[in-house]
């Protein structure tokens, strides 16, 4: 694992309680748990703008779509292949 940083967190007895079951049921330290609980709820990756602007600019995008005609006249051309025979 990376570098890792300490964080102290404040919980209810029933969290506790939870957690510890969760951990002895899985074999696993309670601080795996709540790491993997992290992750799952807050996924590494672009974040909610980033997103929003990919999803912009995909949707802004102006393309010229050939037909399936077209593609297979330029594969063959390109690659010496008869498409139609397929």
């Amino acid at each position: 694992m990376s570098s890792s940083e300490r964080l102290q967190v404040l919980i209810t007895p029933d969290q506790r309680r939870r957690l510890d079951a969760a951990a002895r049921a899985r074999g696993q330290a309670i601080t795996a748990l709540v790491r993997l609980a992290i992750d799952e709820a807050f996924p590494p990756g672009p974040d909610l703008d980033q997103r929003r602007a990919a999803a912009r600019a995909l949707t802004e995008r102006r393309a010229e779509y050939l037909p399936p005609e077209r593609i297979d006249e330029l594969l063959a051309d390109r690659f010496d292949v008869d498409f139609g025979a397929a």
